[in-house]
């Protein structure tokens, strides 16, 4: 079967936000079966030897299928839908654009996102740098709010990986308030947030895993 490596205990800070979040929705959606093995983070569970032989860098989200061993949230999402079949579509244009919007969500957002929040986090909001990451943050949730415009989602059609991938990204981006401006893009958000699945995924996070 497969196994998912994800959060058992955490920081207050993270609880709730991280990234395992994307590939449990993700099977939520998909309604796939899986063992679930829970890591302590703050007991150092993800520097273990035998974590590192999964995962060089320490970080979760960790698949395992019969073997096969994914990491990266993204990659992880994408290997599964197609496996699976479901969350994007089959044709080799419709696939291109899921994985176009999957890597548009990791890098065009995420980056300027998580990296000004790393740098208020260190010590450094109000300077310069931290100033720079929020305006390009800002751009770029602009460009994302004109493509929404006239769509419900973001890559095709139909809900897909690349909707989880972004609309947990932008989970990020408000935290930070940087979608007061950006109308479409809340209304995106808040439509992949009230999906059955994401509720039930978020409601068996909290009463599973514990604050560290």
């Amino acid at each position: 079967m497969l196994k998912v490596y994800g959060f058992a205990r955490v920081n207050a800070m993270a609880r709730g936000n991280t990234r395992d979040l994307r590939v449990l929705w993700a099977l939520e959606e998909m309604g796939l079966p899986y063992e679930l093995v829970g890591m302590d983070h703050p007991a150092g569970d993800l520097d273990s030897g035998a974590f590192r032989a999964l995962n060089p860098f320490g970080q979760l989200p960790v698949i395992d299928d019969d073997g096969v061993v994914v990491t990266e949230s993204g990659a992880i999402l994408l290997y599964l839908a197609r496996k699976s079949g479901r969350l994007m579509p089959r044709d080799p244009a419709g696939e291109a654009q899921v994985v176009r919007w999957s890597i548009a969500a990791l890098t065009s957002i995420e980056v300027p996102v998580l990296s000004g929040w790393f740098v208020d986090v260190m010590g450094g909001e109000g300077t310069k740098p931290s100033a720079a990451l929020r305006d390009w943050a800002v751009m770029r949730l602009a460009q994302l709010d004109g493509w929404l415009a006239e769509r419900e989602f973001v890559a095709t059609d139909g809900f897909t990986v690349a909707d989880i991938l972004m609309a947990h990204v932008l989970g990020a981006a408000a935290n930070k308030g940087l979608l007061e401006p950006h109308a479409n893009v809340r209304a995106y958000r808040e439509r992949c947030a009230a999906r059955p699945a994401w509720q039930r995924t978020l409601e068996a996070y909290f009463a599973r895993v514990e604050v560290g």
